[in-house]
């Protein structure tokens, strides 16, 4: 079991928000918050308010961003 949980964390980065661009940093958030499903509570907010929210979050030190080499992609991922 430990052999696969340290095989997925070789496959995974974590970028530093603050090592992106600005433009490229918002482009990810404005995708996070646009996905399918998503759900924010119940008063309805404007995607850049979405992406703030999740920025703050970020800034905090409660979500991350990861790289996937395996699937080549970027995701954001809550911190236990």
């Amino acid at each position: 079991m430990l052999a696969l949980i340290l095989a997925e964390m070789d496959k995974r980065v974590e970028i530093p928000y603050q090592s992106l661009e600005k433009s490229t940093l918002f482009a990810m958030l404005e995708e996070f918050v646009t996905r399918d499903g998503t759900d924010y509570g119940v008063r309805e907010c404007s995607v850049e308010e979405k992406s703030q929210q999740v920025l703050k979050q970020i800034e905090q030190g409660h979500v991350a961003i990861v790289f996937d080499s395996e699937t080549q992609s970027c995701n954001l991922i809550a911190r236990r």
